[in-house]
C-alpha cells in the first residue's frame, strides 16, 4: 500500500506545481476602442494583455466589413511588453474587426477577435 500512497501524493504535487504555468496566458484586459462601441475613427487600436507578450510572436489585424485587411502593422511596446498596438491609416464609417494573437512571453498562445463601428 506504501508505493500507491506515494504515487498519489507524486501526482497531486506534480498537479499543484503546473496549476500556475496554466494561468500564463495573455489575456486582454483593456480594448481601444473597446468592443462592440461605436466610435469616431480611432488612430490605433490599443491591446493591454495580463502577461508580457513575446514581440515577434503576437499580432493585431484590422479588417473591415468585407473581411478586407485594412492594417497588420502591429507592434508590442517596448517599454511595456503588456501593451501591443496598431496604427491605423483614416478610417471610413462602417464596421471593423479586430483579431489579436498574444504569445506571453513563457510560450503560451492565446488569440482572439471583437468588432467596433466607426460612426
Amino acid at each position: 500500500m506504501q508505493p500507491f500512497r506515494k504515487l498519489i501524493v507524486s501526482t497531486a504535487l506534480l498537479l499543484a506545481s503546473a496549476a500556475p504555468l496554466a494561468l500564463a496566458h495573455a489575456h486582454p484586459k483593456q480594448l481601444s476602442p473597446q468592443a462592440d462601441v461605436s466610435v469616431a475613427a480611432p488612430k490605433e487600436v490599443r491591446i493591454g494583455f495580463s502577461e508580457g507578450l513575446e514581440p515577434a510572436l503576437s499580432s493585431i489585424k484590422l479588417f473591415d466589413a468585407k473581411d478586407k485587411l485594412v492594417a497588420d502593422k502591429s507592434a508590442v511596446d517596448g517599454a511595456n511588453h503588456k501593451v501591443m498596438a496598431l496604427p491605423l491609416p483614416a478610417l471610413t464609417a462602417g464596421q471593423y474587426r479586430v483579431e489579436w494573437v498574444a504569445v506571453a512571453e513563457d510560450g503560451h498562445r492565446t488569440n482572439g477577435h471583437y468588432r467596433f463601428t466607426v460612426k
